[in-house]
Parts: structure tokens; sequence; C-alpha cells
């Protein structure tokens, strides 16, 4: 309690008595020696309500640090025996959504925080050099079906030739049998069915270059139409919209990035357990999830990897004593049709804590059975 000016300790002052005519110069002297004990005043206490301020915040700290310790401990034994658990955040698969080839963005169709569907257009390229080569291709191809029905009637007009020559050589040889015809007019005759046969090979290699001309034309149309199919941008699995890296106008290279967006079919939480504990995990152990976000419901989940070689666990993991041993990183994931039904609620990154019950004749906690 602090003390009032006038319970405070006063100096012993003592001036000197009232100097006469004479001695005033004295008498300045000496009150000039008086001064300081009359300037110093007594110093105030310490002021006692700061140090017990400072005392209750320790106080406050110790309790809360003794409380997270004993709700850890009390957390392990309210556990079975064939459950372990650990913490870890809610991961879904990035998938990046690129461009094919280089060229500037056209439209964009989404945006960040976007629910999007597998197969739903999300941006489209600038296509119109590509769209003018599909044209030209288009009019190769009309080209060529021209060429092929130029030597498909060339072709008829060879066999008609044809025909023709082997009916004169058939009636040549009769006459020569019976003599009415001469052997130069039978072997005239054989030579022009011959020249007839080589008509027809000629105009049958014609007609299978025309249609091969025809198909090449054909595949450079369907490349420019899978060039240009190929710039609209479109999302390969359903999920959100994360990140937008380019917007309309921007000009990308080969691979340059439009969006990123979260697979909600593959979502799972990995968490790292000692050597005795996940030794006894196996692929397909059941497991449940439980965000802080969402504290009253237990996800299932199921385990799909667990690592073959031990590691130190991540920053992420806040325990100073954790972080000091090897530990194997084990991944629980969370049914995709759950999943996909909760799109809307999955988000990366949310803290939480996954159980492993790795013994199966061990009964879930009734607070971790998990919905249906």
């Amino acid at each position: 309690m602090r003390q009032t000016f006038e319970e405070q300790p006063k100096a012993d002052i003592r001036l000197p008595a009232e100097p006469d005519e004479l001695g005033r110069s004295d008498y300045s002297e000496q009150i000039r020696a008086a001064l300081p004990a009359v300037i110093e005043a007594p110093k105030r206490p310490v002021d006692r309500r700061r140090k017990t301020i400072a005392i209750a915040l320790v106080a406050v700290i110790a309790i809360i640090g003794l409380a997270s310790v004993l709700w850890w401990r009390q957390s392990q034994q309210s556990l079975p025996a064939g459950i372990a658990w650990g913490n870890g955040r809610i991961e879904a698969n990035e998938i990046d959504i690129d461009t094919k080839f280089a060229g500037r963005i056209a439209e964009l169709s989404a945006d960040i925080g976007d629910m999007v569907k597998a197969g739903q257009i999300v941006a489209r390229m600038d296509t119109r050099d590509i769209q003018q080569s599909l044209k030209k291709s288009q009019a190769q191809v009309k080209q060529a079906q021209h060429a092929i029905d130029e030597a498909t009637a060339n072709l008829q007009q060879r066999r008609t030739t044809q025909i023709f020559a082997a009916q004169e050589l058939d009636r040549s040889q009769q006459l020569l049998k019976n003599g009415w015809a001469t052997r130069e007019t039978f072997d005239q005759r054989k030579q022009l069915l011959d020249a007839a046969n080589a008509g027809v090979a000629a105009a049958e290699a014609k007609l299978e270059e025309a249609e091969h001309a025809r198909q090449a034309a054909d595949h450079d149309a369907q490349l420019y139409e899978v060039n240009i199919a190929d710039n609209d941008l479109i999302a390969p699995k359903d999920g959100p919209i994360q990140y937008r890296v380019a917007n309309i106008g921007e000009v990308l290279p080969a691979g340059g990035r439009v969006f990123t967006m979260l697979d909600v079919s593959d979502v799972y939480m990995d968490i790292y357990l000692p050597a005795p504990v996940a030794g006894k995990v196996k692929l397909g152990t059941d497991a449940r999830i439980i965000l802080d976000a969402y504290p009253e419901h237990s996800i299932p989940a199921k385990v799909v990897f667990v690592a073959s070689q031990a590691q130190f666990t991540p920053k992420t993991v806040e325990t100073q004593s954790e972080r000091d041993k090897l530990m194997f990183r084990i991944r629980a994931r969370i049914d995709p049709d759950r999943s996909k039904a909760h799109a809307d609620s999955v988000r990366s990154g949310l803290p939480g804590v996954a159980y492993l019950r790795w013994d199966p004749s061990t009964a879930w906690p009734a607070r971790l059975e998990g919905v249906p």
C-alpha cells in the first residue's frame, strides 16, 4: 500500500538561525549546504501489485501445462490396448491443371473456391491459329476425295478396255484355229490385252495413292481437332479449385499452370508412430479420424500406407519429445465416396487425430465408432 507524503519519513533538516546584517554571506553558504537534504525525497516502496500479477500469470501457465499433461495421460489411459493414435493434418491430393501447348488464355470458367466436376471445362486457350490449320486440312481432305473419285473413274475405264481386249483376243484365237485369221492379228490382240492389263494395274495404284493421301489429310484434320480440344482445360476429378495462378490474356508456355485443385476422392491424414506400435499396423487396418474443427464427428478411414523405413517426425508435431524419436509414417485414407459426399467440407491442412485399431478384436470406444 502506497504511503502518503505525510506518512513518508521526513529528513532531519535544520536551517541556520536568522543572520545579522554583517553575516549574510555566511548564511547563504549554510543554505546551499542544506539544499541537498531538502531536494532528496525518500523513495517509494516497490509496487507489490505488479509482483502479485506476475505470480498469478506464472501460476495460470503452470496450471494449463499440468492440465495438458493430465489430459494426454487420461486420453492414453482411456483407449483400449489395441488402439493407437497420433496427431496429423488432413491433406488432399493436389492436381495442377496445365496447358498442353503454348498459347494465350482466352476464357476462364472457374475461380478460387469453386467446386468443379470431372470433365468440366475450367479454361479455354486461344485456338484461332489451330482452327485455320484445321480448315486447311479439311480442304486437303476434300481435294484428296476428288483425286479418289478421278482415280476410280480412270480405273473403271481401264477395266472396260481390258474386258474388250480380252474378248478380241478370244475371237482372234478361234479364227486362228479355223484359218480365218492370221497369226499377226492374234499377236496384235494379245498385245492390246497386255496393255489393258497394265493400264488397270496403274489405275489401281493411282487409286490406292489417292486413298492414302485422303487418310493422311484425315489424320491431319483429326490431329488439329484433338489439339483444339486439348486447349480446353478440363478438371480431371471432382473437387474445389484451390489456386488460380493465371489470368485472361496471359501467354503461357507449354505446361503453364492455370489452376490447382484438390482431389476429394483422395483425402488422407499422415501420422507418425514409434516402431513398437507401427510394426503392428497393417494395410487395411481400420481407422478413425477426428478433426479439431468437428470434434463430435468420428470419420471412418483405412490404412493405405505404412513406411518401410523409420524417419524423424515432421515439425508439424507439436511435442518436443516425439520429435526426438525415430517414427514410422502411416497414412489413413477416408473412403472416397464419403469424401465426395462431403466435398464442400474438405479443407486441406485441418489438424486432428487419427486412431488406428491394430488389434481387430478390440472394440471401438463409443466416441470412435464412427457414423454409418
